[in-house]
């Protein structure tokens, strides 16, 4: 597991593992674990190193125009393989083990095999190819960043789509976090279809604690 800090992401840990392992490597992020409602979203991507897109860093740190310009330009250029984990599933088996599951399923969703998982954080899911963890990894190796782009825009135009459903909770902007217009809503309308009821803001409104789970 490793941890730095560098001004912009760039190419210089794929470098390093690329120099002892053969094929391709994929950079993965999820979005979506906090929330109270909706997806968990994951994204494996595969840059072309002659055709690394100018502008990548972490999707938190760029504006949705710009990240949607990326979008389109990443999945032009990279292989890209999207995964997500239901809200029924976060329920079931808990956000991590469906992070878990939403990467698995965005690996398995490439078109091609790759030798080592360049993973956001420090828990990786149980993968069947290599895996290295890199906190902050969004911010420093654009495989990652160009997955945390892929992840975000997918999963909020996910949520705007719901939203056109379900107006007063204010996904079109809160995509599904718990703020105060969210949470008035749901005290006001009580939880959707779309709501995880095993985080404790909705658990708790249905009536029933659950202390072994949580939305952090």
């Amino acid at each position: 597991m490793l941890c730095h800090c560098r001004a912009m992401p760039d190419y210089s840990h794929e470098t390093r593992l690329l120099a002892s392992m053969n094929g391709p490597l994929a950079g993965i992020d999820e979005v979506g674990r906090g929330p109270l409602a909706g997806p968990v979203v994951a994204a494996a991507v595969i840059l072309d190193r002659k055709r690394i897109p100018d502008g990548l860093n972490d999707s938190k740190k760029l504006s949705a125009k710009k990240r949607e310009a990326l979008f389109d330009i990443i999945m032009d250029c990279a292989m890209v393989g999207i995964g997500q984990a239901s809200v029924e599933e976060i329920d079931a088996i808990n956000i991590r083990q469906a992070t878990h599951l939403a990467m698995k399923r965005a690996v398995s969703a490439l078109s091609t095999q790759h030798a080592i998982a360049l993973i956001d954080g420090k828990d990786a899911p149980p993968l069947t190819c290599a895996c290295e963890t890199l906190i902050g990894g969004d911010g420093l190796s654009v495989s990652i960043a160009a997955a945390s782009i892929i992840a975000k825009v997918t999963r909020d135009r996910m949520m705007l789509e719901l939203h056109a459903a379900h107006p007063d909770y204010g996904w079109n902007t809160n995509m599904g976090y718990g703020t105060a217009t969210h949470l008035t809503a749901l005290n006001r309308l009580g939880p959707t279809i779309h709501h995880r009821r095993s985080f404790a803001p909705v658990h708790k409104m249905l009536g029933s604690v659950n202390p072994a789970e949580s939305h952090l």
